[in-house]
């Protein structure tokens, strides 16, 4: 069996090298003793040729070997080639290459190398999608130049679709979840400030903090979570399924009609869900006040309507379009990077999320600055 798996011939400085049969991991002891003899040979040897032709059968175990064979004669110099192989097989060898060349580069150097590498990698990759997300923009800016210009193009119905998604029926989860956010803030607060005799200051902390930063923040956070998610999804699902090629083919923009109408559904329903955040985190707030903190209905508006102003309210809202457009762009962005694996789109996914959220808060901070440098 040895004998016809793998044959040597040396003529000179080449050794011709002739595989044959089943390379599969049912002739692994055979196949490794004659490998680790090639490998182990001796003599001046300047070129090896592996011929392939004759293996009829190849399996991961077997493409391991080859890859094995070969980077070992090619690492004492030797000018190696393999022949013959079947195209079939090829993607395999291809693969377990590729493999074989991350594995290699992800164990080279010191751990403080391999420590410095792992941050510059992660540096460029955080450049690229900074890149991806102003090309995204970019383009987003070309179609709508092109809509103006032609309104009858843009997918009205799509997008009306896709508000009801992200906007009407988020509506129950988003309630739910500001109201609770309310619920807390206040409870917490006549918590710690009844130790101070300053309970009636928390309508002021409820109020303000809801409308200004709190409400849009756990609103875009949700979106983010809850729609930014099922984007790449859905984007992904389409790239792996070629559909979005198949749009190219026939002729249409994927950017006009897949992704428009999402940004624009969430550009228009995030204010919309910040603004009835809001008022539920606000009823939240006032409903503990009244039953945890003993402070009628009637005192808790009087004190709002003098503790907020117009600027907060509006505040709010502003960062909403933004917060928006940043989720959208982003889940966009990452459900067209999507590769042809289930994998590829769970990674994509997460990733969508988490950047979504980390850009979110960091323009939420921007803003902050912002309105304070202007007085709002």
């Amino acid at each position: 069996m040895s004998d016809i798996l793998l044959e040597a011939t040396a003529q000179g400085e080449q050794l011709r090298l002739a595989g044959a049969g089943a390379w599969t991991a049912e002739n692994a002891h055979n196949l490794e003793a004659l490998i680790d003899s090639e490998i182990r040979r001796g003599g001046t040897i300047s070129q090896v040729v592996i011929d392939m032709g004759r293996v009829d059968r190849l399996d991961t175990f077997g493409a391991w070997l080859l890859e094995r064979l070969t980077r070992s004669f090619t690492a004492r110099g030797c000018d190696t080639k393999v022949t013959g192989l079947k195209e079939d097989y090829r993607a395999l060898i291809d693969e377990v290459h590729g493999v074989k060349r991350e594995h290699k580069a992800e164990h080279h150097g010191s751990t403080l190398a391999s420590t410095i590498a792992s941050v510059g990698e992660n540096i460029v990759s955080v450049g690229h999608s900074f890149g991806a997300m102003v090309n995204m923009l970019g383009a987003l800016v070309v179609v709508l130049a092109r809509i103006v210009s032609h309104p009858r193009r843009f997918r009205f119905t799509s997008m009306v679709h896709q508000l009801d998604n992200v906007g009407w029926r988020a509506v129950p989860i988003i309630l739910l979840i500001t109201f609770l956010i309310g619920c807390i803030i206040a409870q917490q607060g006549i918590f710690h400030f009844r130790k101070f005799g300053a309970d009636i200051y928390v309508v002021d902390m409820v109020g303000i903090l809801v409308l200004r930063e709190l409400g849009v923040l756990i609103v875009a956070i949700m979106v983010a979570g809850r729609s930014g998610s099922a984007y790449t999804a859905e984007l992904g699902s389409m790239k792996m399924r070629e559909e979005i090629d198949a749009l190219r083919t026939m002729g249409f923009d994927p950017i006009e009609v897949l992704i428009l109408p999402r940004i624009v559904a969430l550009v228009i329903g995030v204010p919309i869900l910040t603004f009835l955040g809001s008022m539920a985190a606000l009823y939240g707030g006032g409903l503990v006040c009244w039953l945890y903190g003993g402070i009628d209905p009637d005192i808790f508006l009087a004190r709002l309507k003098e503790a907020i102003t117009l600027d907060h309210f509006k505040v709010g809202l502003i960062k909403a379009p933004f917060m928006a457009l940043i989720v959208g762009v982003v889940a966009c962005v990452e459900g067209l990077a999507v590769k042809g694996s289930a994998e590829s789109l769970g990674l994509q996914t997460t990733a969508s999320v988490v950047e979504s959220i980390f850009l979110v808060i960091v323009l939420d901070g921007l803003f902050a600055i912002f309105f304070a440098s202007i007085g709002m």
